[in-house]
């Protein structure tokens, strides 16, 4: 009889301390396994908030030379675009009349859940810039900033399914600015013709970028060094 207690007692001891190892156990893998499933989410929001607010460097413009002719300020402009993987493209140079500087573009936004989630073909905003000129001309008799009926020069390099698909909607634009339908299939959220427009003047780098979840914007800076030396080496 007391043998049979004693025995009890160490096996109910011993179930006891088990249940106890493994409610510990459990506790502890458990609590672990959600902080490292919080700590997992947390990185994934941040992911998609950066991607939603994040924005890339598309263009520079700078200010080579500024004369009066004929009573019209006339501004000599560096324009240079950047292509997908962030390569600065051939310079290219314009003349424009006027004390502002015009830079029309199209733009095609795409639904926020495609960017958040950083999609390959629609994680961000698309521009493609289309003219540029002074407030002392007609739009229309803008210069192209890219030969009609050419590839744009900033797909150069670019994956070729991504090219085949950006250079589908340039061709649809308008359609897709007028068909819900046909944007919503396309995941694209909305079109839409954009112009940004400064009054430029020397010693100021003007950068365009181009928000992922949103539209063009320009930003201004002092003209550093190595650029100074540069427009004035271009002139000697």
């Amino acid at each position: 009889m007391v043998k049979g207690t004693i025995k009890l007692g160490f096996l109910t001891a011993v179930v006891l301390a088990g249940t106890v190892g493994v409610w510990t156990y459990y506790t502890q893998v458990s609590s672990s396994y959600r902080i490292a499933k919080l700590e997992e989410e947390k990185r994934i929001l941040e992911e998609v908030v950066g991607r939603l607010g994040g924005e890339r460097r598309v263009a520079e413009i700078l200010v080579t030379d500024q004369e009066m002719v004929g009573g019209v300020k006339t501004s000599t402009l560096l324009f240079v675009e950047y292509s997908r993987d962030g390569t600065a493209l051939p310079p290219k140079r314009f003349v424009v009349r006027g004390e502002n500087a015009h830079v029309d573009a199209m733009v095609v936004k795409f639904e926020d859940g495609l960017v958040g989630k950083g999609d390959a073909l629609r994680g961000a905003s698309l521009g493609l810039f289309t003219r540029i000129y002074g407030d002392a001309t007609a739009p229309e008799a803008g210069e192209p900033i890219d030969k009609p009926g050419e590839i744009p020069a900033v797909y150069r390099g670019a994956d070729p399914k991504v090219t085949e698909f950006e250079m589908g909607l340039w061709r649809r634009f308008w359609e897709l600015a007028h068909d819900e339908a046909a944007r919503k299939k396309e995941g694209v959220r909305a079109v839409m013709g954009q112009g940004v427009w400064e009054p430029v003047r020397k010693e100021v780098l003007y950068t365009l970028t181009l928000e992922n979840d949103g539209g063009l914007n320009v930003k201004r800076e002092a003209v550093r060094g190595v650029f100074r030396e540069a427009i004035r080496g271009e002139k000697k």
